[in-house]
């Protein structure tokens, strides 16, 4: 498995603590880079106000502990694109009734 891969299993393990669902799922994670021993993900949230970023943010850093490749992890926060429903795995939003 690619070290790419690893980090984005490990994301899996991140769960949005309004919706209950991982961050992978709700389409949050839109780039994964790794390169001797740094790993830098690009990620949003659903709305530029998120009061709970810091807390996103957190354990997105506690879960790269858990992939031994990785000694430096930054996250770059971006909005554009700006996040949209459409951005969900196809399996949440059946699971969502969403469209």
């Amino acid at each position: 498995m690619m070290i790419e891969e690893k980090i984005r299993e490990a994301l899996k393990n991140v769960i949005d603590p309004e919706l209950g669902v991982s961050i992978v799922d709700l389409g949050l994670i839109y780039d994964v880079r790794y390169e001797a021993g740094e790993a830098e993900i690009e990620m949003t949230l659903t709305s530029p106000g998120c009061p709970l970023a810091g807390v996103i943010d957190k354990k997105v850093r506690e879960v790269m502990k858990e992939v031994p490749e990785i000694k430096n992890v930054t996250i770059e926060l971006v909005w554009d694109p700006p996040w949209s429903t459409g951005a969900m795995s196809e399996e949440l939003r059946a699971e969502l009734g969403i469209d």
